[in-house]
């Protein structure tokens, strides 16, 4: 008689949680997590400068839930006096450039010399599922333990402009927390990412040689409103192609008409990982801060800023209001149909449910 085996797919029994769990404590637990702080807590805690509170405060100003909303709204009122005493510096570049290893390179050297760096690091959310990998923490290793370093991924979501919809209000809260740079780190896929030129005081676009798109420097966009571009990733057999890289810029940078401030864009050479020309990049950003303040061109450029960041919040309030009214939720629905069936033009369409909103 053969003897009978067991199956390899048979369970066993797992271990049984101890008898020392105390149900209520778990519960209480539980409650405490789901109970949001008084806007009063969120406020103090903020101005003290609590990375743990400032990142909640965030994600409520992320949030599209009508109460978070609300709440955060009165943290960002409250935290408003205290903003606007950093230097905010925008980020950009195709993806494999190195963006998140010299974000971590120059907040190292920035917190070295005594600043506190907050970064505001932007990933691309996926067209499909919206969803977002966040990894730049991941990629920040050193930064990202940095006491003087603060690092909110964010899924730019459905926003164009390469940065999420709430970055505006986030620099807020950073600096209220005082943080005295804000870097802003966007997607880098397009040249309708520029947005982020229309919240900072210093644009830096960062390129790499050999990717034969040096000539691409004489197109206008992005390029334009650099206020410097570094030839990154310049080191070992690459250091040859990055000085060529960065004649060619400069003689591209020439064809552009001179800056309103009388800047002359610079192109620099660096290298994130070996942490060379770092020192060099933050000399020239002090220089450009320096000449914009004593012309008072930097302040003339925070207002315009906060004009146009009035009139785009009143754009994106008016159309979440519209898509929101229960007559135009109904009365889309009929026209999407007649446009299906031919019944109708686009264009007959969206002024026909425009005036239905005006009666």
């Amino acid at each position: 008689m053969k003897k009978k085996h067991k199956s390899t797919f048979t369970e066993k029994d797992g271990i049984s949680a101890p008898k020392t769990t105390n149900k209520f404590s778990v519960e209480k637990i539980k409650q405490n997590r789901r109970k949001q702080p008084s806007v009063e807590i969120f406020i103090d805690k903020i101005l003290n400068g609590d990375i743990s509170y400032l990142s909640r405060a965030i994600t409520l100003i992320e949030s599209t839930n009508p109460n978070h909303q609300k709440k955060a709204n009165k943290i960002l009122e409250a935290c408003l006096p205290h903003s606007d005493k950093s230097i905010r510096i925008g980020i950009t570049g195709v993806p494999g450039v190195g963006k998140s290893t010299f974000i971590e390179s120059f907040g190292k050297h920035l917190t070295s010399c005594g600043k506190k760096v907050a970064v505001l690091a932007v990933d691309p959310s996926s067209s499909v599922n919206r969803g977002s990998i966040l990894g730049d923490k991941t990629r920040m290793e050193q930064l990202v333990t940095d006491k003087n370093a603060f690092i909110r991924p964010s899924p730019s979501g459905s926003s164009l402009g390469g940065v999420a919809q709430k970055t505006r209000e986030s620099i807020i809260l950073c600096e209220a927390a005082g943080y005295d740079t804000i870097i802003i780190e966007t997607v880098g896929v397009g040249q309708s990412e520029t947005t982020v030129h229309s919240m900072v005081d210093f644009f830096l676009l960062l390129k790499i040689a050999g990717a034969g798109d040096e000539l691409q420097g004489i197109k206008r966009g992005i390029i334009e409103m650099a206020d410097a571009i570094i030839i990154n990733k310049a080191d070992g057999d690459n250091i040859k192609n990055a000085k060529i890289a960065q004649i060619e810029f400069n003689r591209a940078l020439h064809l552009y008409p001179p800056k309103e401030n009388g800047w002359i864009p610079k192109v620099l050479i660096a290298s994130a990982l070996k942490n060379e020309g770092i020192d060099q990049i933050y000399n020239m950003i002090k220089e450009f801060i320096s000449k914009n303040k004593k012309s008072l061109f930097f302040s003339k450029k925070r207002n315009l800023q906060n004009k146009f960041w009035l009139l785009e919040t009143i754009n994106a309030k008016l159309k979440s209001e519209f898509y929101n009214d229960l007559k135009i939720k109904t009365l889309l629905t009929k026209e999407i149909s007649l446009l299906e069936n031919k019944k109708t033009t686009p264009f007959n369409a969206a002024n026909r449910l425009l005036n239905s909103k005006k009666n």
